[in-house]
């Protein structure tokens, strides 16, 4: 059975989230030799120069964008890329991650009334009904571990990466559903820009160290996969999916990082929070059960020509 362009886009989003998922391992194994901005800006690096030659073979694409298209793109790296990842690894220096993560969860609600007012992408009640269930879920799983942060400016940090994180998927969303720039242009471009910032933040006040040849595996694994092939797969599935259900989608990685950690690191988990998985993952089904009723299926010609679109170049 063919699947729609709705749940090809979900199988994306999700494949997506569990690439990510697993960089929270990786990094975790390499973390202590690597200073965290160092390591965004030179994974986000590597990306960027991976996309470059596609980037090069769509030059002429690239010279028909608009000043508008160029200040979107610029300003999606420098909020999604900069602000949200520099903010999540700032936000560790004050925060503990238990905290930090159940923050940045409820990034969600706020992506949905932000999508409402500037993308008028409605949102149904039984998608605001799994939006419930999804953060009861989540306070189910963090309330037993979670203490009140006793950093102000931890928590003045950890506000600023949940709204620069809702700002990015809405942005992300605006500039994707459009469907007039490709995908890689989109991912090329705001992650290089973004690399930029991250990278030379990185240099300036936390240095280059020397990596072993292991960290250097991990690094180029994380770039090339997990960033480079994922950012890309993650702007085409936003051509589908509203700002909302590509936020709850990004959220799920709640679950898959408990498990793998469970898997991989040695990480406890708890009935209780074993419990609070599965109410989170009730709710995310919920929210891309039904149909949008705000966006037209696109006709077998218009199939057509997103699928050309869409091939890898």
């Amino acid at each position: 059975m063919q699947l729609s362009h709705k749940n090809k886009a979900v199988m994306q989003a999700l494949l997506v989230t569990l690439l990510w998922s697993s960089s929270w391992v990786l990094i975790k194994l390499t973390i202590d030799e690597i200073p965290p901005l160092t390591f965004a800006g030179l994974r986000y690096s590597i990306a960027f120069i991976v996309l470059l030659p596609g980037l090069i073979k769509q030059r002429e694409a690239v010279q028909k964008l608009k000043k508008q298209d160029w200040g979107m793109l610029l300003m999606l790296g420098l909020v999604y890329y900069a602000f949200t990842q520099g903010g999540q690894f700032l936000s560790l220096k004050y925060l503990d991650a238990i905290t930090l993560s159940l923050m940045l969860n409820f990034s969600a609600p706020l992506v949905a009334l932000i999508g409402l007012f500037i993308l008028n992408e409605p949102v149904s009640k039984l998608q605001w009904s799994g939006l419930i269930i999804f953060l009861l879920g989540v306070v189910i799983y963090f309330f037993p571990q979670t203490s009140l942060p006793k950093s102000v400016l931890g928590l003045t940090l950890g506000v600023f990466t949940v709204l620069s994180n809702s700002v990015a998927s809405v942005l992300g969303r605006w500039i994707n559903r459009q469907k007039s720039l490709d995908p890689l242009i989109v991912t090329a471009i705001s992650m290089g820009f973004g690399a930029m910032i991250l990278l030379g933040s990185g240099a300036a006040f936390q240095g280059l160290p020397p990596l072993s040849t292991r960290s250097w595996l991990i690094m180029t694994w994380l770039a090339v996969v997990n960033t480079a092939l994922a950012f890309w797969l993650w702007n085409k599935s936003l051509q589908v999916l509203t700002a909302m259900e590509s936020s709850i989608i990004n959220n799920t990685m709640l679950v898959q990082i408990s498990l793998l950690a469970w898997l991989f690191l040695d990480e406890s988990l708890t009935w209780v929070g074993a419990a609070g998985l599965a109410v989170a993952s009730i709710g995310t089904v919920l929210v891309n059960l039904k149909p949008r009723g705000n966006i037209p299926i696109p006709s077998e010609e218009g199939s057509s020509k997103l699928s050309e679109e869409e091939s890898p170049t």
